[in-house]
């Protein structure tokens, strides 16, 4: 077995999304959507594995949870020590100046 696919054995927002309704004391997804201020289809297709929590939701989780960015990608099975980001997003657009 790979190393990604080990990530994705271990990968389950659930237990995420299912620790921050228990901890703030929500009654379901569409109360924690309302309390990320989230559409709800956002907390259904991270649910379903269809969207990844992204980094402004992570740090939204964090805001209204005080919860260490850390001990939330921990909830969702994220182990990595760091993310890597791609350089290609620190470069400049090319454009041309025709005039």
């Amino acid at each position: 077995m790979t190393q990604l696919e080990s990530d994705e054995i271990d990968y389950d927002p659930n237990n995420l999304l299912d620790t921050l309704i228990k901890q703030l004391h929500l009654k379901n997804d569409a109360a924690l959507s309302r309390a990320l201020e989230v559409a709800p289809p956002v907390i259904s297709k991270i649910r379903h594995r269809r969207l990844p929590v992204g980094a402004s939701l992570l740090i939204r989780m964090h805001e209204i949870s005080d919860v260490s960015i850390k001990d939330l990608r921990a909830l969702m099975g994220d182990r990595r020590a760091k993310f890597r980001i791609s350089d290609k997003q620190f470069k400049p657009k090319d454009t041309e100046n025709n005039g």
